[in-house]
């Protein structure tokens, strides 16, 4: 960890003894020590941006690298006239994070429960009923057709959205919505 921070402190000073113009003039001449020095200054605000965006810790170390080749590889779109050139890797790191949040499998995935999560259920399924009287889960759900069930499980707890949860259902979505109204009317009802 120190040694990161040396080395992180070393192309910080670096930079600054060399004017910042003139390490992005070198940068956009394919300059791999004016990369580095450049990756090493920004690299830890630019990961920090995409994963308030993305709230995936792994995923945004490689979307950061996955930014940084592309700034590599356009290095000679950034035009100083047009603004910071902190700037233009924040607004790329932006919308990859966008494009990563957006994309089917990020989505799939954040409907997954991890496994880890799992173990301790199963260990003790004979418990299972006991323990979802105690949270009063089985009440409930007492009188609920099976797809009030299986829309409430879709929508409240594996993350679909009402659109999604219509086409996996092959469902108008106008059926969904007017169904999932009717469960949690139910719901409220088993509550009283």
């Amino acid at each position: 960890m120190e040694r990161a921070a040396n080395r992180s402190s070393f192309f910080i000073y670096l930079a600054t003894s060399m004017n910042l113009d003139n390490l992005i003039q070198q940068f956009q001449k394919k300059d791999s020590a004016a990369f580095e020095t450049l990756y090493h200054m920004y690299a830890e605000n630019i990961c920090g941006v995409i994963n308030v965006i993305v709230k995936d810790a792994e995923r945004s170390q490689e979307l950061c690298q996955d930014v940084f080749v592309k700034v590599w590889e356009k290095s000679d779109q950034y035009d100083a006239s047009k603004g910071r050139f902190f700037t233009w890797i924040l607004n790329i790191a932006r919308n990859a994070a966008i494009d990563e949040v957006r994309s089917k499998s990020h989505k799939n995935q954040k409907k997954n429960l991890p496994v880890d999560s799992l173990v301790g259920i199963f260990e003790n399924s004979e418990d299972l009923n006991s323990k979802m009287d105690t949270i009063g889960l089985q009440s409930l759900l007492k009188g609920l057709k099976e797809k009030c069930i299986l829309l409430i499980d879709m929508l409240y707890f594996k993350g679909y959205t009402q659109k999604e949860a219509a086409k996996e259902l092959n469902t108008p979505i106008g059926t969904i919505k007017t169904r999932i109204r009717s469960c949690i009317s139910s719901i409220r009802k088993n509550m009283a």
